[in-house]
Formats: C-alpha cells, sequence, structure tokens
C-alpha cells in the first residue's frame, strides 16, 4: 500500500488531511485529520467578554461575523442582557451578508470547478448557449461571445490564469466532467460574475461593520452601527442588487449542473443524523422559531429540540490529554501532540513516508450529540427547517419540494453528495429575500422612532452559552464570566462535527463515513472523492490522499481558495 501525504497545508481556515485507501473502484477506509491546533480558547482567558467577541472572529476570515455573534450571545447570557429590536435587525443584517458571500463564494469559486469545465466551454455554439439561458430561466449578465474568445487566448497561449491545474486538463478524467459545452460556457461566466457579487454581500457587511472580515460594530449588548440615511440607502441598494441576482442564477444553474451527475446521489451520505442550532433571529429569540430554526434531525427524519446538555467533545482520537468526553461546559482545551502515525511503522514507499495511522491523528475534537456523531451545514438548517414546517418555514418547504420536483428527486435522496450542494441554493436564496425585508423592516422601525441599539450588563458574572449557525454549519461557544474577566471559554465550530474522527467505539465520523463507498475510477484524480468532501464545504485547508493496495497507485492534492490545484 502506498500513500501520500501533504501537511501542513496553509490557508486563511487552517489544514485539512483526508486518506482514503481504495479497492475495486470505490474507498473502503478513510481518515480526515486536522492539522491544526488553534486554542483560540487559551487566547481569550483572563479577557473581557467584549474583547472575545472581536478576538474568535480571527478562527476564520470567511465567517468571522458568526464568532462575533455567538460569542455576543453568549456574553449576553452571562450578562443578563436581552438585545434591542434595531439591534436584532442589524445583526441578521450583518449575519446574512456574510451568508450571502459564503454561499456564493463556496457553489462558485470552490466547488464548481468539479463540475464545470471551462476548457470545453470553447466548444460552445454561442447561439445555443444564449437559448440555454432562456430555457434555464437564469441570467446572465456577460457577453458569452466575448468571454468565449477570452478563453481561447487563455488556451492558445498556456496561460489559463485561475483555471490553471484543473482536473478537467487530464484527458482521463475530462470524461468525467459530463456539462455540455454551452452548460459550461454559461457557468463559467457565472463563475466570474460571481467574484463580482461576493464583493457586493460583503460591501454589506462592511457597511456595517465598519471593514469585512472582522466586523467591529457587532458587540456584546447589541451594536454599534447606528444608521444613517446615507447607509441606508445604500443598504436598500445593494440588498437588492445581490437579490436579484442570486434569485435568477444560483438554483437555475443547480437545474443545470445537477441533471449531468445524478450519480452523486449515490455516495457521500455520510452519518445520516444532522445538527443545526438555528440562525437569523425573530423577535421571540427563541431558537426553534428563527428564520432558519434550531433542530436535531435522526435517521428516520424526525426532528427534535436541541439539548445543550446530549452535547459531549471526546478527545481519545485527538492530540489532547486524556480520553474525556465531555459537555463543553466541562471541558478543557489541553493540547498533546503525539504522532500521526505509530511510531516505528513509517517506511518509504515510492518516494512517500506512510505508516500505521496513529489512534490519535487529529487536532479536531470529536463531537457528538446524545452519544452520536452527526453533520452540520447548510444541508442540516435547510433539512430542519423542511421537517419543522409551518407557515414559518414555509418558504424552504415550498423551494425545496419545486426544486426536488424540477429534478425528480426525493427528500431522502437529497442525503448525498450532490443533495448536499443542490439543498444549499434554497438557503442561499431565502437569505438573499430576507435581507430586503429585513433592511426594509429597519428602515420602517426608524421612522417609527426606534433609536435603541444598545443595553449594558445587569451583572458581571454569569456563565452564557451561544448557539447559533456560520454559513457552514452549527457552531458553539460558552463562557465563564467572573468579574467582567472570562476564566472559562470552549468552542465548537461546524467543520469540528464533520471532520470528526473516530469515537471511543471506532465508528467513524460524518466526512469519514461519506467517503466509504465513493466511486474512483482514477485513483491519481479521485473527482468524486474531492466532490464529497467539498460538498461539506470544510472550513480548512485541504488535502486528500488516496491509496491504493492493490496497485500501489497513490493521489495527492491541494486545493486553493479557488478550488484549483
Amino acid at each position: 500500500m502506498a500513500r501520500s501525504i501533504i501537511d501542513p497545508i496553509t490557508r486563511i481556515e487552517g489544514h485539512l488531511r483526508v486518506e482514503m485507501e481504495v479497492d475495486n473502484g470505490v474507498v473502503t477506509d478513510a481518515w480526515v485529520s486536522g492539522g491544526c491546533f488553534r486554542g483560540m480558547e487559551l487566547v481569550v482567558q483572563d479577557r473581557t467578554p467584549e474583547d472575545a467577541a472581536q478576538i474568535v472572529q480571527r478562527i476564520c476570515g470567511v465567517c468571522p461575523v458568526s464568532h462575533a455573534h455567538v460569542s455576543s450571545i453568549a456574553a449576553e447570557k452571562a450578562y443578563n442582557i436581552k438585545i434591542s429590536n434595531n439591534a436584532r435587525i442589524i445583526r441578521n443584517i450583518i449575519e446574512g451578508a456574510q451568508f450571502l458571500h459564503s454561499h456564493i463564494l463556496w457553489f462558485y469559486t470552490l466547488a464548481a470547478l468539479d463540475y464545470v469545465n471551462p476548457l470545453n466551454a470553447l466548444n460552445a455554439n454561442i447561439a445555443t448557449a444564449y437559448d440555454l439561458v432562456q430555457s434555464a430561466g437564469t441570467g446572465c449578465q456577460t457577453d458569452l461571445t466575448a468571454l468565449a474568445q477570452k478563453l481561447t487566448k487563455f488556451a492558445n497561449n498556456g496561460q489559463l490564469s485561475i483555471f490553471s491545474g484543473g482536473w478537467f486538463l487530464d484527458p482521463q478524467v475530462a470524461t468525467e466532467f459530463k456539462l455540455s459545452p454551452e452548460a459550461d460556457l454559461i457557468c463559467t461566466a457565472h463563475y466570474l460574475e460571481a467574484l463580482n457579487m461576493q464583493a457586493r454581500a460583503s460591501e454589506i457587511s462592511g457597511l456595517i461593520g465598519g471593514k469585512m472580515p472582522h466586523v467591529m460594530t457587532l458587540i456584546p449588548g447589541g451594536t454599534a452601527f447606528v444608521p444613517t440615511e446615507e447607509k441606508l440607502d445604500d443598504l436598500w441598494s445593494l440588498v437588492r442588487e445581490v437579490r436579484d441576482w442570486v434569485k435568477l442564477t444560483m438554483i437555475p444553474d443547480t437545474k443545470i449542473i445537477a441533471p449531468a451527475y445524478t450519480d452523486a446521489l449515490h455516495f457521500g451520505k455520510g452519518c445520516g443524523r444532522y445538527v443545526a442550532w438555528g440562525v437569523f433571529e425573530r423577535p421571540s429569540m427563541e431558537p426553534t422559531d428563527r428564520y432558519m430554526p434550531a433542530g436535531v434531525v435522526w435517521e428516520n427524519l424526525n426532528v427534535t429540540d436541541p439539548d445543550e446538555a446530549l452535547i459531549k467533545e471526546y478527545v481519545g482520537h485527538s492530540w489532547y490529554v486524556g480520553d474525556s468526553d465531555l459537555n463543553p461546559v466541562e471541558g478543557v482545551t489541553d493540547p498533546e501532540y503525539t504522532s500521526y502515525y505509530v511510531p516505528g511503522s513509517e517506511h518509504e514507499e515510492n518516494g512517500h513516508m506512510i505508516g500505521t495511522v496513529n489512534d490519535r491523528y487529529t487536532w479536531s475534537k470529536g463531537p457528538s450529540y446524545d452519544g452520536k456523531c452527526m453533520e452540520a451545514g447548510p444541508f442540516s438548517r435547510v433539512l430542519a427547517a423542511y421537517l419543522r414546517g409551518g407557515e414559518q418555514n414555509k418558504f424552504i418547504v415550498d423551494n425545496l419540494n419545486a426544486l426536488c420536483a424540477d429534478l425528480g428527486l426525493t427528500i431522502p435522496d437529497l442525503q448525498s453528495t450532490l443533495g448536499r450542494v443542490a439543498a444549499r441554493q434554497v438557503e442561499c436564496l431565502y437569505v438573499a429575500e430576507l435581507m430586503v425585508e429585513w433592511v426594509d423592516e429597519l428602515i420602517a422601525a426608524i421612522k417609527e422612532g426606534d433609536s435603541e441599539y444598545f443595553r449594558a450588563p445587569e451583572r458581571l458574572s454569569g456563565r452564557g452559552t451561544g448557539m447559533w449557525e456560520a454559513p457552514r454549519g452549527a457552531l458553539l461557544h460558552t463562557e465563564n464570566v467572573d468579574n467582567g474577566k472570562i476564566n472559562a471559554y470552549q468552542i465548537i465550530i461546524p467543520t469540528t462535527w464533520n471532520i470528526a474522527p473516530r469515537n471511543a467505539e471506532g465508528v467513524r465520523g460524518p466526512m469519514e463515513q461519506a467517503l466509504i463507498g465513493t466511486p474512483v475510477s482514477n485513483v491519481d484524480m479521485p473527482i468524486n472523492a474531492l466532490r464529497t468532501v467539498h460538498s461539506f464545504d470544510p472550513c480548512t485547508a485541504c488535502a486528500v490522499h488516496v491509496s491504493e493496495p492493490k496497485t500501489g497507485k497513490h493521489f495527492e492534492t491541494v486545493t486553493s481558495p479557488w478550488g484549483v490545484k
């Protein structure tokens, strides 16, 4: 057996290693390893909750708003603060802007090149491409003739720019890219348009937060942002611009891409259980009443209310002291790196040092809910909202049903690599529509004379847990505050749920389970495995490794923030 390791792979979100063994063209075993110790819990010790809301944003440059938000929620529970209505609306808007940026970034910039072949677009008939734009009901701000000419120049001079290193350049792997030339041209156009739309979404965050990433106005007690007439006018225009583009582009593109990749409905399911803590507050401020409500979804697709007491983190297969399995309130962060491979098992094979994977093989802890590993992410949120149903979740129910009907799918079919990709677009459209509603709601509140944005603490000691959602899934911060200073802090980020290692019984984590059974026709470039990993949108750097014992072949790749090698 040959293996290939690249570690560490640096990127703003951290490091990720995935090792797979392939037998008879199918993944038979997998190890997912987070290669970066964060330790942010230690950084905020003896700091104020106000400091923590700023510091923890540095965990991630893609979803800093969510960390500031959930840290502030934890602080507000410790301080016994209920934020004002204006603060609720403004927080929804700045969170929503980050969600839109992240969803657009992921679908086009990170995941699209697993399905779209820009060079195949050179074979497109332009007139036929415009016909497809009309029949698919998608928008197109791009001059497709000019784009085809630009792509031709790239191809002719060998300078492929952002498309360099794409697996579609390999003749054998290119056969696994199944879109028509016209569909490839349209999706490549939207790939480029998405760069501008990401910037417009981040402009909303920067307008409210002072800058983006790492906003400055989301604070315990509410918000430091006080709207002016000029800023409200800018917000009114920006949210409509982004909404209109999302509405005309993302679900129609999903409907163009999905029929060509229906085989991806048959792998990538994972553990089949899901957690969502809920995101975007309604006036009730109740987690199960959020615009995307909290819910725990079980194998039978029943949904229950989350219970913080049932959350634990196991460290027996991670690089931490001991083998505890504790609730985050009781948990500690005590790092102890040992080794990735069993000492003495390492040897060189085909130019790579390999060995037997150790019992402890990751910096990621192993979260569980009621003793079970769980998937977190946009699909978890959409599924929880769909299963809760009712008038408040009507948008999700109606649009998910419509998407399934158009693609000929059932809800269980969505528990797959392709389903995970498709369902996320429903949430993106919902958030885009909500952003317009929230800006209008804020303007109306101000017109009625509401000018309250911040409330001071009622006490300086207490414990609080914030359960919220980042774009990539369930996010938890818990803290204990003594006389205005933090003496205990724990965090469970979304990707920690998804890249969890094996538990005490040896059961694989969600992404490890999702990789089992994935078809691999080319061990050197296992595109279906990459599609599965990207469907989770892990908030880490990605290094994917495959070994095939029969042939001794190995694979290694690094995906950059642009989704190419």
